[in-house]
């Protein structure tokens, strides 16, 4: 089994990221809700979208600069579910 992995990634508007994964998935994922739900202090700066948009890619996923990174499971489970959420 291969990890999973966050092959590429571009900010496109507001909290949205457009994902590509080692295993073919490609996405457009909103992670609006979960920078805005998820209550632990790390997650306050990703709030404003300045710094948000800021992220890097690592070996495996994406993190921002105050350590905060998100793993690609959770990335490739929201990618698949908006994707289906999103189809006609």
């Amino acid at each position: 089994m291969t990890l999973l992995k966050v092959i590429d990634a571009k900010y496109i508007d507001n909290y949205e990221l457009r994902l590509s994964f080692n295993d073919g998935v490609k996405g457009v994922v909103d992670l609006k809700e979960k920078v805005f739900t998820d209550h632990r202090t790390v997650f306050k700066p990703l709030q404003e979208v300045e710094f948000f948009k800021k992220f890097t890619r690592n070996r495996w996923t994406i993190e921002w600069q105050n350590g905060v990174d998100i793993a690609p499971e959770f990335l490739h489970k929201l990618t698949v579910e908006q994707h289906i959420k999103n189809a006609p």
